[in-house]
Protein backbone atom coordinates (compact mmCIF):
# COMPACT_ATOMS: atom_id res chain seq x y z
CA UNK A 1 0.00 0.00 0.00
CA UNK A 2 2.89 2.35 0.51
CA UNK A 3 3.97 2.00 -2.94
CA UNK A 4 0.63 2.80 -4.23
CA UNK A 5 -0.40 5.43 -1.85
CA UNK A 6 3.71 7.11 -3.42
CA UNK A 7 2.18 6.36 -6.86
CA UNK A 8 -0.97 8.20 -6.03
CA UNK A 9 0.43 11.26 -4.68
CA UNK A 10 3.12 11.82 -7.45
CA UNK A 11 0.18 11.43 -9.72
CA UNK A 12 -1.40 14.34 -8.32
CA UNK A 13 1.73 16.19 -8.38
CA UNK A 14 2.52 16.00 -11.69
CA UNK A 15 -0.61 16.82 -12.86
CA UNK A 16 -0.74 19.66 -10.87
CA UNK A 17 3.18 20.75 -12.30
CA UNK A 18 1.87 19.84 -15.92
CA UNK A 19 -0.92 21.78 -15.79
CA UNK A 20 0.42 24.74 -17.01
CA UNK A 21 2.39 23.48 -19.99
CA UNK A 22 -1.10 22.29 -21.08
CA UNK A 23 -2.71 24.97 -20.95
CA UNK A 24 -0.42 27.34 -22.69
CA UNK A 25 0.05 24.54 -25.36
CA UNK A 26 -3.64 24.46 -25.78
CA UNK A 27 -4.32 28.29 -24.66
CA UNK A 28 -1.70 29.43 -28.20
CA UNK A 29 -3.78 26.59 -30.22
CA UNK A 30 -7.12 27.76 -29.77
CA UNK A 31 -6.66 31.60 -28.82
CA UNK A 32 -3.90 32.83 -31.03
CA UNK A 33 -3.06 30.43 -33.67
CA UNK A 34 -6.96 29.60 -34.09
CA UNK A 35 -6.77 26.21 -35.27
CA UNK A 36 -7.84 23.09 -34.52
CA UNK A 37 -5.95 20.44 -33.05
CA UNK A 38 -5.07 18.18 -35.95
CA UNK A 39 -5.05 14.71 -34.04
CA UNK A 40 -7.50 15.70 -30.67
CA UNK A 41 -7.62 11.90 -29.87
CA UNK A 42 -4.06 11.00 -30.14
CA UNK A 43 -3.06 14.20 -28.38
CA UNK A 44 -5.03 13.67 -25.14
CA UNK A 45 -3.69 9.53 -25.40
CA UNK A 46 -0.26 10.97 -25.91
CA UNK A 47 -1.04 13.50 -22.51
CA UNK A 48 -2.21 10.71 -20.13
CA UNK A 49 1.04 8.67 -21.06
CA UNK A 50 3.15 11.63 -20.13
CA UNK A 51 1.27 11.61 -16.83
CA UNK A 52 2.10 7.81 -15.81
CA UNK A 53 5.34 7.72 -17.24
CA UNK A 54 6.52 10.68 -15.05
CA UNK A 55 4.65 9.71 -12.59
CA UNK A 56 6.17 5.97 -12.45
CA UNK A 57 9.49 7.39 -12.99
CA UNK A 58 9.69 9.61 -10.12
CA UNK A 59 8.34 6.75 -8.17
CA UNK A 60 11.03 4.56 -9.55
CA UNK A 61 13.73 7.55 -8.78
CA UNK A 62 13.03 7.96 -4.62
CA UNK A 63 12.39 3.98 -4.47
CA UNK A 64 15.46 3.12 -6.41
CA UNK A 65 18.18 4.77 -8.29
CA UNK A 66 18.59 7.33 -4.95
CA UNK A 67 18.97 5.15 -2.48
CA UNK A 68 21.11 3.19 -5.04
CA UNK A 69 23.32 5.93 -5.61
CA UNK A 70 24.08 6.61 -2.45
CA UNK A 71 24.46 2.96 -1.60
CA UNK A 72 26.91 2.92 -4.01
CA UNK A 73 28.93 5.66 -2.82
CA UNK A 74 28.94 5.06 1.24
CA UNK A 75 30.29 1.15 0.04
CA UNK A 76 32.98 2.21 -2.11
CA UNK A 77 34.35 5.12 0.43
CA UNK A 78 33.80 2.96 3.18
CA UNK A 79 37.23 2.19 4.99
CA UNK A 80 36.58 -1.51 4.96
CA UNK A 81 36.87 -1.74 1.28
CA UNK A 82 39.70 0.84 0.62
CA UNK A 83 42.07 0.38 3.88
CA UNK A 84 41.31 -3.49 4.31
CA UNK A 85 39.96 -2.43 7.84
CA UNK A 86 37.54 -0.79 9.76
CA UNK A 87 39.40 2.42 10.36
CA UNK A 88 39.29 5.54 9.57
CA UNK A 89 42.76 6.59 7.98
CA UNK A 90 43.80 10.14 6.12
CA UNK A 91 42.03 10.83 2.72
CA UNK A 92 44.39 10.26 -0.10
CA UNK A 93 42.96 10.35 -3.94
CA UNK A 94 45.01 7.40 -4.67
CA UNK A 95 42.89 5.49 -2.69
CA UNK A 96 39.26 6.23 -4.73
CA UNK A 97 40.57 4.48 -7.96
CA UNK A 98 37.19 2.63 -8.05
CA UNK A 99 35.10 5.54 -7.46
CA UNK A 100 36.12 7.26 -10.08
CA UNK A 101 35.64 4.52 -12.23
CA UNK A 102 32.18 3.73 -10.87
CA UNK A 103 31.54 7.90 -11.67
CA UNK A 104 32.76 7.66 -15.15
CA UNK A 105 30.96 4.20 -15.83
CA UNK A 106 27.44 5.57 -14.12
CA UNK A 107 28.06 8.98 -15.92
CA UNK A 108 28.64 7.20 -19.00
CA UNK A 109 25.54 4.57 -18.83
CA UNK A 110 22.90 7.12 -17.78
CA UNK A 111 23.89 9.73 -20.61
CA UNK A 112 23.35 6.87 -23.42
CA UNK A 113 19.85 6.28 -22.01
CA UNK A 114 18.79 10.38 -21.08
CA UNK A 115 15.27 10.88 -23.03
CA UNK A 116 16.59 14.46 -23.55
CA UNK A 117 19.84 13.32 -25.44
CA UNK A 118 18.06 10.78 -27.95
CA UNK A 119 16.05 13.38 -28.68
CA UNK A 120 17.90 16.03 -29.35
CA UNK A 121 20.58 13.02 -31.37
CA UNK A 122 17.41 12.57 -33.82
CA UNK A 123 16.40 16.00 -34.83
CA UNK A 124 20.22 16.76 -35.39
CA UNK A 125 20.30 13.79 -37.51
CA UNK A 126 17.67 14.91 -39.64
CA UNK A 127 18.07 19.02 -39.61
CA UNK A 128 21.42 17.85 -41.08
CA UNK A 129 20.15 15.76 -43.67
CA UNK A 130 22.09 12.52 -42.60
CA UNK A 131 24.93 14.31 -42.24
CA UNK A 132 25.32 14.02 -37.94
CA UNK A 133 25.30 10.36 -36.49
CA UNK A 134 22.65 10.08 -33.72
CA UNK A 135 25.31 7.43 -32.19
CA UNK A 136 28.09 9.18 -32.54
CA UNK A 137 26.72 12.64 -31.59
CA UNK A 138 25.07 10.53 -28.20
CA UNK A 139 28.75 8.77 -27.78
CA UNK A 140 30.83 12.38 -27.80
CA UNK A 141 28.23 13.28 -25.23
CA UNK A 142 28.27 10.57 -22.93
CA UNK A 143 32.09 10.26 -23.24
CA UNK A 144 32.04 13.99 -21.68
CA UNK A 145 29.60 13.46 -19.22
CA UNK A 146 32.10 10.36 -18.11
CA UNK A 147 35.02 12.41 -17.94
CA UNK A 148 32.91 15.47 -15.89
CA UNK A 149 31.56 13.27 -13.38
CA UNK A 150 34.85 11.36 -12.51
CA UNK A 151 36.84 14.77 -12.58
CA UNK A 152 34.15 16.01 -10.22
CA UNK A 153 34.68 13.15 -7.88
CA UNK A 154 38.55 13.77 -7.89
CA UNK A 155 37.32 17.27 -7.02
CA UNK A 156 35.70 16.21 -4.22
CA UNK A 157 37.97 13.76 -2.55
CA UNK A 158 40.75 15.90 -2.54
CA UNK A 159 38.76 19.22 -1.72
CA UNK A 160 39.73 21.21 -4.36
CA UNK A 161 38.15 24.64 -5.45
CA UNK A 162 35.20 24.16 -7.74
CA UNK A 163 36.31 27.19 -9.89
CA UNK A 164 39.62 25.83 -10.96
CA UNK A 165 38.24 23.22 -13.00
CA UNK A 166 35.61 25.85 -14.49
CA UNK A 167 38.32 28.03 -15.56
CA UNK A 168 40.18 25.67 -16.70
CA UNK A 169 37.44 24.25 -18.88
CA UNK A 170 36.23 27.31 -20.13
CA UNK A 171 39.52 28.26 -21.39
CA UNK A 172 39.72 24.90 -23.15
CA UNK A 173 35.57 25.24 -24.69
CA UNK A 174 36.56 29.42 -25.69
CA UNK A 175 39.99 28.09 -27.70
CA UNK A 176 37.62 25.56 -29.32
CA UNK A 177 34.95 27.77 -30.40
CA UNK A 178 37.00 29.84 -32.33
CA UNK A 179 38.43 26.31 -34.44
CA UNK A 180 35.49 24.14 -34.51
CA UNK A 181 33.20 24.40 -37.56
CA UNK A 182 30.41 26.64 -37.04
CA UNK A 183 27.62 24.56 -37.33
CA UNK A 184 28.37 22.37 -34.52
CA UNK A 185 28.98 24.61 -31.94
CA UNK A 186 25.27 25.84 -30.99
CA UNK A 187 24.76 22.20 -30.53
CA UNK A 188 28.23 21.23 -28.41
CA UNK A 189 26.46 24.05 -26.47
CA UNK A 190 23.17 22.69 -25.87
CA UNK A 191 25.00 18.90 -25.27
CA UNK A 192 25.94 20.05 -21.69
CA UNK A 193 22.46 21.10 -21.05
CA UNK A 194 20.42 17.53 -22.21
CA UNK A 195 22.57 15.88 -19.87
CA UNK A 196 21.48 17.26 -16.93
CA UNK A 197 17.89 15.79 -17.36
CA UNK A 198 15.46 12.84 -15.57
CA UNK A 199 18.31 10.01 -15.88
CA UNK A 200 21.39 11.09 -15.25
CA UNK A 201 20.73 14.21 -12.52
CA UNK A 202 19.41 11.95 -10.30
CA UNK A 203 22.06 9.55 -9.92
CA UNK A 204 24.84 11.93 -10.16
CA UNK A 205 23.30 14.34 -7.26
CA UNK A 206 23.10 11.41 -4.83
CA UNK A 207 26.75 10.27 -5.85
CA UNK A 208 27.77 13.78 -5.12
CA UNK A 209 25.95 13.71 -1.77
CA UNK A 210 27.19 10.35 -1.01
CA UNK A 211 30.55 10.98 -1.24
CA UNK A 212 30.35 14.04 0.43
CA UNK A 213 28.88 12.13 2.98
CA UNK A 214 31.13 9.62 3.70
CA UNK A 215 34.43 11.42 2.81
CA UNK A 216 36.21 12.50 6.46
CA UNK A 217 36.30 16.24 6.61
CA UNK A 218 33.71 16.65 3.23
CA UNK A 219 30.35 18.73 3.53
CA UNK A 220 27.54 17.50 1.50
CA UNK A 221 26.57 21.29 1.08
CA UNK A 222 29.80 22.98 0.05
CA UNK A 223 31.41 19.80 -1.66
CA UNK A 224 28.76 17.26 -2.35
CA UNK A 225 26.96 19.79 -5.32
CA UNK A 226 28.55 20.84 -8.50
CA UNK A 227 28.80 17.59 -9.64
CA UNK A 228 25.78 18.07 -12.28
CA UNK A 229 27.74 21.60 -13.23
CA UNK A 230 31.11 19.46 -14.00
CA UNK A 231 29.02 17.40 -15.83
CA UNK A 232 27.73 19.80 -18.03
CA UNK A 233 30.83 21.25 -19.47
CA UNK A 234 32.77 18.99 -20.40
CA UNK A 235 30.22 17.80 -22.96
CA UNK A 236 30.60 20.86 -24.90
CA UNK A 237 34.47 19.86 -25.12
CA UNK A 238 33.74 16.61 -26.81
CA UNK A 239 30.88 17.36 -28.63
CA UNK A 240 33.30 20.07 -29.99
CA UNK A 241 36.20 17.82 -30.29
CA UNK A 242 34.08 15.13 -32.19
CA UNK A 243 33.08 18.17 -34.71
CA UNK A 244 36.87 18.50 -35.09
CA UNK A 245 38.61 15.29 -36.03
CA UNK A 246 35.78 14.32 -37.70
CA UNK A 247 36.51 17.37 -40.21
CA UNK A 248 39.88 16.77 -40.15
CA UNK A 249 41.26 16.30 -43.92
CA UNK A 250 41.30 12.98 -45.38
CA UNK A 251 43.47 12.53 -48.33
CA UNK A 252 41.87 9.58 -50.27
CA UNK A 253 37.69 10.29 -49.60
CA UNK A 254 36.27 12.67 -51.94
CA UNK A 255 32.70 14.38 -51.35
CA UNK A 256 29.58 13.26 -53.07
CA UNK A 257 27.55 16.00 -54.25
CA UNK A 258 28.45 19.50 -56.84
CA UNK A 259 31.25 20.84 -56.83
CA UNK A 260 32.24 24.16 -58.06
CA UNK A 261 35.92 25.47 -57.84
CA UNK A 262 35.78 29.28 -56.39
CA UNK A 263 39.50 30.20 -56.58
CA UNK A 264 42.41 27.84 -54.71
CA UNK A 265 39.39 26.25 -52.93
CA UNK A 266 36.18 23.74 -53.92
CA UNK A 267 33.16 24.10 -52.89
CA UNK A 268 30.81 20.95 -52.44
CA UNK A 269 27.33 20.66 -51.62
CA UNK A 270 24.62 18.17 -51.30
CA UNK A 271 21.08 19.02 -52.40
CA UNK A 272 18.13 16.88 -52.41
CA UNK A 273 14.51 17.57 -54.27
CA UNK A 274 11.20 18.10 -53.04
CA UNK A 275 8.51 17.43 -55.38
CA UNK A 276 5.37 18.83 -54.21
CA UNK A 277 2.02 17.80 -56.23
CA UNK A 278 -1.17 20.21 -55.24
CA UNK A 279 -4.21 21.11 -56.12
CA UNK A 280 -3.70 24.58 -58.64
CA UNK A 281 -5.22 26.47 -55.98
CA UNK A 282 -2.71 25.56 -53.08
CA UNK A 283 0.49 26.27 -55.57
CA UNK A 284 1.33 30.04 -54.33
CA UNK A 285 0.66 28.38 -50.38
CA UNK A 286 3.55 26.23 -51.61
CA UNK A 287 5.92 28.42 -53.09
CA UNK A 288 5.37 30.78 -49.97
CA UNK A 289 6.16 28.31 -47.60
CA UNK A 290 9.24 26.93 -49.14
CA UNK A 291 10.59 30.04 -49.87
CA UNK A 292 10.11 31.50 -45.98
CA UNK A 293 12.05 28.05 -45.02
CA UNK A 294 15.28 28.50 -47.47
CA UNK A 295 14.43 27.51 -50.92
CA UNK A 296 16.01 29.60 -53.21
CA UNK A 297 14.07 28.77 -56.61
CA UNK A 298 11.38 26.56 -58.07
CA UNK A 299 9.89 24.88 -61.37
CA UNK A 300 5.75 24.54 -61.68
CA UNK A 301 4.30 22.46 -63.65
CA UNK A 302 0.92 23.23 -64.86
CA UNK A 303 -2.49 21.32 -65.93
CA UNK A 304 -1.38 17.46 -65.19
CA UNK A 305 -4.30 15.06 -64.48
CA UNK A 306 -4.46 13.47 -60.84
CA UNK A 307 -5.86 9.63 -60.82
CA UNK A 308 -7.62 8.36 -57.34
CA UNK A 309 -8.47 4.88 -57.32
CA UNK A 310 -12.22 6.01 -57.91
CA UNK A 311 -12.79 7.32 -61.51
CA UNK A 312 -13.32 11.16 -62.46
CA UNK A 313 -16.17 12.65 -62.77
CA UNK A 314 -17.12 14.02 -66.08
CA UNK A 315 -20.05 16.07 -67.89
CA UNK A 316 -21.13 15.61 -71.45
CA UNK A 317 -17.07 14.74 -71.58
CA UNK A 318 -15.81 17.43 -69.71
CA UNK A 319 -13.41 16.42 -66.94
CA UNK A 320 -14.68 17.67 -63.83
CA UNK A 321 -11.72 17.32 -61.07
CA UNK A 322 -9.61 20.10 -60.52
CA UNK A 323 -6.00 20.09 -61.97
CA UNK A 324 -3.05 19.84 -60.04
CA UNK A 325 0.54 21.37 -60.05
CA UNK A 326 3.80 19.71 -59.93
CA UNK A 327 6.37 21.56 -57.79
CA UNK A 328 9.64 20.81 -58.31
CA UNK A 329 12.31 22.55 -55.32
CA UNK A 330 15.95 21.37 -55.41
CA UNK A 331 17.07 22.82 -52.14
CA UNK A 332 19.88 21.90 -50.15
CA UNK A 333 20.48 19.15 -48.42
CA UNK A 334 20.25 19.93 -44.61
CA UNK A 335 17.28 22.63 -45.71
CA UNK A 336 15.19 19.23 -46.79
CA UNK A 337 13.55 17.93 -44.52
CA UNK A 338 12.90 21.22 -42.85
CA UNK A 339 11.03 22.44 -45.66
CA UNK A 340 8.95 19.67 -46.42
CA UNK A 341 7.33 19.54 -42.94
CA UNK A 342 6.96 23.28 -43.76
CA UNK A 343 4.63 22.89 -46.82
CA UNK A 344 2.73 19.56 -45.12
CA UNK A 345 2.00 22.10 -42.28
CA UNK A 346 0.85 25.42 -43.91
CA UNK A 347 -0.87 23.59 -46.62
CA UNK A 348 -2.98 21.22 -44.25
CA UNK A 349 -1.92 18.05 -46.20
CA UNK A 350 -2.63 16.14 -43.26
CA UNK A 351 -5.75 17.68 -42.10
CA UNK A 352 -7.55 17.50 -45.32
CA UNK A 353 -7.46 14.24 -47.59
CA UNK A 354 -6.29 14.74 -51.39
CA UNK A 355 -5.06 17.96 -50.38
CA UNK A 356 -1.59 17.47 -51.63
CA UNK A 357 1.35 15.06 -51.16
CA UNK A 358 5.12 16.34 -51.26
CA UNK A 359 7.91 14.02 -50.77
CA UNK A 360 12.16 13.94 -51.38
CA UNK A 361 13.98 12.56 -53.77
CA UNK A 362 18.18 12.16 -53.63
CA UNK A 363 20.12 14.19 -56.26
CA UNK A 364 23.19 11.66 -57.04
CA UNK A 365 24.76 14.70 -58.87
CA UNK A 366 23.81 17.83 -61.22
CA UNK A 367 24.57 20.68 -63.37
CA UNK A 368 23.91 24.31 -63.91
CA UNK A 369 23.72 25.07 -60.32
CA UNK A 370 27.50 26.91 -60.34
CA UNK A 371 25.91 30.26 -59.74
CA UNK A 372 23.91 28.73 -57.18
CA UNK A 373 26.94 27.01 -54.71
CA UNK A 374 28.96 30.43 -55.43
CA UNK A 375 25.94 32.61 -53.52
CA UNK A 376 26.29 30.05 -50.71
CA UNK A 377 29.79 30.22 -50.25
CA UNK A 378 29.68 33.97 -50.46
CA UNK A 379 27.10 34.12 -48.18
CA UNK A 380 28.53 31.52 -45.81
CA UNK A 381 32.32 33.67 -45.73
CA UNK A 382 30.45 36.87 -44.89
CA UNK A 383 29.84 35.39 -41.79
CA UNK A 384 32.94 34.18 -41.39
Amino acid sequence: MGGLGALGSTLRETLFDLAPIAVILFGFQAFVLRRPLAHPRRSAIGLIYVVLGLALFLVGLEQALFPLGKAMARQLTAPMFIHGADVIAAVRWQDYGWVYVFAAAIGFATTLAEPALIAVAIKAHDVSGGALSPWGLRLAVAVGVAIGVAMGTFRIVTGTPLPWYFIAGYAVVIAQTALAPRAIIPLAYDSGGVTTSTVTVPLVAALGLGLASTIPGRSPLIDGFGLIAMASLFPIITVMGYAQLGAWPRPHARPRGVARRTGEKEVTMKFKLIMALVDDGQTDAVLTSAREHGATGSTVITSARGEGLKPAKTFLGLDLEGHRDIVLLLVEEHLGRTILEAIAEDCHFDDTPGTGIAFLIDIEDAVGLSTQIGTIQSEIEDEI
